[in-house]
């Protein structure tokens, strides 16, 4: 198959595509160099928030469902932690909840979780077992504006903690918002993405919001689709590497 071909097996298109029933969650460019995410990357949370452990993904789920640190707490349906598998050795991190995920409790469940969950599969991954996902903030900000630095340092204890509890092998941040939550970089997500750091012992790549490609459908060469598919094509030969597989990625091959 062709890149073009390749690129439509995540191909979706907003006008035409109905979301699926939403599911509920249960109450209670090939890149070889790794980077260095610098020291400041670690952004200190502040003084005023307690930065507690957990023992379990069970009880962080509990005290962020319960949550009331800052003003996102008064205006959510549902507090969005987690979905995919505690297990997995990537994690997945968002901005933060849209409107859909605020109904349903579960993060990318709309249509960027729609694309999300096709470009993984486009290579074989299996989101109910190869990935964990969650966001950099638990509650929908109003009219899905993006968090304030309060709301972000505010949530971002539990946001560690899942990274802590997960101890996944490979991080991908999707978009400006997590690139900034994690890495610390100023740099705008088009001059960072698909690039590997080195951050708490783990591998790290910034991409695309698959939000953004549902406003740029092109898969030209250079496309924002097109280097969406080199990026997830290195994830996975990175991946393959972290747990010894020996199965290459071939853009001639068929998921």
């Amino acid at each position: 198959m062709t890149d073009k071909e390749q690129m439509s097996l995540f191909d979706l298109t907003p006008s035409e595509v109905p979301l699926l029933e939403l599911p509920h969650a249960e109450v209670t460019t090939e890149v070889t160099t790794v980077k260095k995410a610098p020291r400041s990357a670690k952004s200190p949370v502040p003084e005023a928030i307690a930065y507690e452990q957990f023992d379990s993904l069970e009880a962080l789920r509990e005290a962020a469902c319960n949550c009331q640190k800052c003003p996102l707490a008064t205006t959510r349906t549902n507090v969005v932690v987690e979905r995919g598998d505690r297990h997995a050795k990537i994690l997945i991190i968002g901005e933060a909840p849209g409107e859909q995920e605020d109904l349903s409790g579960l993060p990318f469940v709309g249509k960027s979780g729609q694309l999300l969950d096709k470009i993984l599969e486009s290579v074989g991954f299996d989101t109910t077992k190869d990935v964990y996902v969650c966001n950099t903030v638990k509650c929908r900000p109003p009219n899905n504006r993006v968090p304030t630095p309060l709301e972000t340092n505010t949530c971002k204890p539990y946001l560690l903690e899942q990274i802590r509890l997960i101890d996944p092998k490979i991080i991908l941040l999707t978009g400006a918002t997590s690139l900034k939550s994690i890495l610390a970089e100023k740099l705008s997500i088009t001059k960072v993405r698909g690039q590997w750091y080195e951050w708490e012992g783990r591998f790290v790549m910034p991409i695309f919001h698959p939000s953004y490609l549902l406003r740029n459908q092109s898969r030209e060469q250079g496309s924002p689709k097109w280097l969406t598919w080199q990026d997830i094509k290195a994830i996975k030969a990175k991946y393959l590497e972290v747990i010894g597989g020996d199965r290459a990625v071939d853009d001639s091959e068929e998921f």
